[in-house]
């Protein structure tokens, strides 16, 4: 497939509904918007299906982008607004208080260096509600604000999740290290 067309050549052939342009715009932006998927979702299936609804949002309403930002921009703000809405619509995003036996009671050392990778599997382990306003305020770069109104959720009530959220990574990490310092002294 040709990737020497323009963004405004595709947005045209896809809001001419084209299939030839929506293939390409899905194969040129599809990687990027999964790993948004995968990182407000629980698993790769329900993160597919947030990239499946994200690009039939994308392609319903393609006519309506006007090339005042970037396209890029444009697709990775719906798939992020489905994400949250696929979120909410499950109710999968819970009370702060539901997760009172996940939070650390000891206080914690922070871990030299982990790739990305690793950061990702731990923070995908959160629970739904962590993670998401983990992942709006210190990945997306969202205020608690902002959060707190496309969340329907109180300010507060971001800010409380993000430390707790952050409490729990330090924990997963020092069990984390505890356990492969364990596995090492056992095999040497």
């Amino acid at each position: 497939m040709q990737d020497n067309i323009t963004d405004k050549e595709l947005v045209k052939g896809c809001a001419k509904e084209v299939r030839k342009y929506q293939a390409l715009l899905y194969e040129r932006y599809n990687k990027k918007m999964f790993a948004i998927c995968f990182r407000y979702a629980k698993d790769r299936d329900n993160a597919l299906d947030m990239l499946q609804e994200g690009f039939i949002k994308v392609y319903n309403h393609i006519g309506n982008f006007t090339h005042t930002g970037s396209l890029e921009g444009w697709v990775r703000r719906i798939m992020l607004n489905t994400a949250i809405n696929h979120l909410r619509k499950n109710r999968h995003h819970s009370n702060v208080d539901d997760y009172a036996e996940f939070i650390p009671s000891q206080k914690v050392s922070v871990v030299e260096k982990l790739s990305a990778e690793d950061i990702m599997a731990l923070v995908r382990k959160l629970p739904t509600g962590y993670r998401t306003v983990f992942n709006m305020f210190a990945v997306e770069g969202f205020s608690h604000r902002e959060i707190a109104e496309s969340l329907g959720i109180k300010e507060s009530t971001s800010r409380t999740q993000y430390l707790k959220a952050k409490k729990a990574l330090q924990e997963m990490l020092t069990t984390q290290k505890d356990l492969e310092y364990h596995v090492r002294k056992e095999n040497s």
